[in-house]
C-alpha cells in the first residue's frame, strides 16, 4: 500500500496573510482545525509542518480563505472561473485585401450563422499590496520588546515566583537579543529565542547565591493563587519549565522538547510527572484545560511591570561598554606585568649562597686600645721609609 502525495500548502507567509485577511486569530483558526494556537503559530512561522488529517483540514481551510480573499481571485485555477459562454473558434486574420473582396451572397439554401457569444471581459489586475515600511534595527527591536516582554515576564514569574527576578531575566534576555540582533532578526521565532534565554537566566543555579534571593517576596493575595504557585515551585526546574511551556504558553510537544533541549519522549515524561504532582496537591486541576486557564489567571493577576525599550537597549549597551573596557584594561595590565617581569628577571645563572657554618677554636676579637710609645715609634719609622719597597742592598767589604 503506497501513500499518496501530501496535500500542497501555500508558503508560511501566505498562510499568515490569508488568516489576517479573514480577520481570524490564531486561536480561532486553531479551533477550526483542532489544534492549539501555538501550533498555528509554528505553522505560520515555518518551524513545523502539519501532517496527516490536520494537514488536509488546514489546506482545505486555507483554500476556503483564499476563495474569499479578493486579492487571491487571480490565482484560481482555470476550471474554477465562471463559464462565460461557448468558446469561439479562431478566425483568420482580417486584412485590408480581405475587406476589399466582395463577399458572396448567401443562396436560398444557405443556413444562417449562429450568433457569436459575447467576448469575456478581461479581469482587472489585482491591486498591488502596499510594501511595508523598512524599520531600523532599533525600531524593530522596540516593536519586538513591546509585543513579547509583558507575556514573557508573566511566564517567567510562574517559573521563579519572584517578580523582580522575572523582570530582570526578561530584560537580560532582550539585551542579549539586542547584542546579537542580526541573528535574532533573521530567526523564524524571535520571541522563542528571547524566551529560551530568559528561562535559562531565571532558572540558573547561581541565582540562589544572590543577596536578593535570601529575602522572600510577598506571596499572591489570593489563597488559590498562592497554593498553585507553591505547587509549581516545588516541581523540579525541568518539569516546571516543561509544564509552563506546554500548558501555560501553549506550545506543542515537539516545540517544547526542542526548547528544553530534550527528546520528545523525555519531554512527555516530564510533562506527565508534573501534571501528576499538581493533580495530587490540587485535584481540581487534573484537567489540562482547567490547568491552562488557572496558569493564565495566576500570571495575569500579578501586577508585573516592564521597562521601556530604549532603557533596555541603553543599559545593555552601557554594560557591554563597561565589560569591554574592563577586558581591555586587564589585558593592558597583564601585558605591562609581563614586560616588567622580563626586564627585571636575571639573564644568567647565579649559584645559590651556601649557608654559613660556625667555626670553633678562634679566640674572641679583642678591642683595639691606645698605642704604646714603642708602637708609635715603629709606625713613624714605617711611614718615613719609601712606600715602593725597601732600598736596594749592595754588597760591601767589611
Amino acid at each position: 500500500m503506497t501513500r499518496g502525495p501530501a496535500t500542497p500548502l501555500p508558503p508560511p507567509r501566505e498562510r499568515r496573510r490569508l488568516r489576517e485577511t479573514a480577520a481570524l486569530t490564531q486561536a480561532q483558526l486553531g479551533t477550526r482545525v483542532g489544534v492549539a494556537p501555538g501550533t498555528v503559530r509554528a505553522w505560520e512561522s515555518g518551524r513545523t509542518t502539519p501532517r496527516g488529517r490536520k494537514r488536509e483540514a488546514y489546506a482545505k481551510l486555507l483554500a476556503t480563505l483564499a476563495g474569499e480573499d479578493p486579492a487571491g481571485r487571480a490565482t484560481r485555477a482555470p476550471e474554477e472561473e465562471p463559464d462565460s459562454g461557448p468558446v469561439r473558434e479562431a478566425e483568420p486574420e482580417t486584412t485590408p485585401e480581405t475587406h476589399a473582396q466582395p463577399q458572396p451572397q448567401p443562396g436560398p439554401e444557405a443556413k444562417p450563422r449562429p450568433e457569436r457569444a459575447p467576448e469575456p471581459q478581461p479581469r482587472p489586475d489585482p491591486q498591488p499590496q502596499p510594501q511595508p515600511l523598512a524599520l531600523t534595527p532599533a525600531q524593530a527591536f522596540d516593536a519586538l520588546y513591546e509585543f513579547g516582554a509583558p507575556a514573557l515576564v508573566r511566564q517567567t514569574f510562574l517559573l521563579t515566583g519572584r517578580r523582580e527576578q522575572a523582570r530582570e531575566s526578561v530584560e537580560r534576555a532582550f539585551q542579549a537579543a539586542w547584542e546579537h540582533w542580526p541573528e535574532v532578526a533573521r530567526d523564524r521565532d524571535p520571541v522563542g529565542w528571547v524566551r529560551a534565554t530568559a528561562y535559562e537566566y531565571a532558572l540558573s543555579p547561581w541565582q540562589r547565591f544572590r543577596p536578593r534571593h535570601r529575602h522572600p517576596e510577598p506571596p499572591p493575595a489570593d489563597p488559590g493563587d498562592r497554593t498553585l504557585l507553591n505547587t509549581l515551585l516545588r516541581l523540579p526546574p525541568r518539569h516546571r519549565r516543561t509544564l509552563v511551556l506546554y500548558d501555560g504558553v501553549g506550545l506543542d510537544l515537539p516545540e517544547t522538547a526542542a526548547e528544553t533541549e530534550a527528546s520528545t519522549p523525555a519531554a512527555a515524561n516530564r510533562l506527565l510527572h508534573a501534571r501528576e504532582a499538581v493533580a495530587d496537591r490540587l485535584p481540581a486541576l487534573a484537567d489540562p484545560q482547567v490547568l491552562h486557564r488557572r496558569l493564565a489567571e495566576l500570571a495575569s493577576n500579578e501586577r508585573l511591570r516592564t521597562t521601556l525599550p530604549p532603557t533596555v537597549r541603553t543599559v545593555g549597551e552601557r554594560r557591554n561598554r563597561f565589560w569591554t573596557r574592563a577586558a581591555i584594561a586587564f589585558t593592558v595590565a597583564l601585558i605591562g606585568t609581563t614586560t616588567l617581569t622580563l626586564r627585571t628577571a636575571p639573564t644568567h645563572y647565579e649559584p645559590p649562597v651556601s649557608p654559613g657554618k660556625a667555626v670553633r677554636g678562634v679566640p674572641p676579637r679583642v678591642v683595639q686600645g691606645a698605642l704604646s710609645d714603642e708602637e708609635l715609634e715603629l709606625r713613624r719609622k714605617l711611614r718615613d721609609q719609601m712606600q715602593d719597597g725597601p732600598e736596594r742592598l749592595s754588597p760591601s767589604l767589611e
